[in-house]
């Protein structure tokens, strides 16, 4: 499982736009808690600890831990809002997870091995078609990342969902196709070097 955070929180009493202004002035996030079949729940994270926790990375792929006031939590960011002046976060939603809990999640690609790449070398570019790749996949079976090893890609190549070792309790939300998810794009001079190349082959 993905690497989890623990934050500590409280009932929130009050909602709305005036009590959530009032958190935010003590230093707290409104969020609430939500799903598995029980009623959603209101609470007040703290804002620098839950702010850190976003910057570390896989703020929605991570499994975490909220202890609400002593009861522990096991729980997934699924949305939050960022004020549109300062970029500040306003407010969580977390996600329950139960027991065989399945999810949905955008699970970020890593290329490795780019700065050994043949194709990258003769001139070519890693052009990215998906960043991330949605997966169904158990709460407890996130992976970090997704990995691509580039150490053989050539010009032309297309780096598909079929490149990539997924868990094997993992599937793509997207089954009819072997999708892109990267090329290795060769420039135009490269493509034109190539046809002059394969027409003289072709005269002779």
């Amino acid at each position: 499982m993905a690497t989890s955070y623990e934050l500590k929180a409280s009932v929130r009493d009050r909602v709305g736009k005036g009590a959530a202004r009032a958190l935010r002035r003590e230093g707290l996030l409104p969020a609430v808690i939500y799903g598995d079949k029980q009623p959603p729940l209101p609470i007040a994270v703290p804002i620098k600890e839950t702010t850190l926790t976003l910057h570390r990375g896989g703020f929605l792929t991570h499994v975490g831990t909220i202890d609400v006031d002593g009861k522990k939590h096991q729980v997934i960011a699924k949305d939050y809002q960022l004020d549109p002046v300062r970029d500040d976060m306003v407010h969580v939603d977390f996600l329950r997870v139960g027991k065989g809990t399945t999810l949905t999640v955008e699970v970020p690609v890593h290329f490795l091995n780019e700065d050994k790449c043949p194709g990258i070398k003769k001139g070519a570019v890693l052009n990215i078609v998906r960043h991330t790749v949605e997966l169904i996949v158990p709460a407890n079976d996130i992976p970090e990342a997704l990995e691509i090893d580039l150490a053989n890609a050539q010009p032309g190549d297309a780096l598909k969902i079929s490149n990539v070792n997924l868990p094997a309790s993992a599937q793509p939300t997207i089954t009819d196709r072997d999708f892109t998810i990267a090329t290795i794009a060769a420039p135009a001079g490269m493509k034109s070097e190539a046809d002059s190349a394969d027409g003289e082959g072709e005269g002779e």
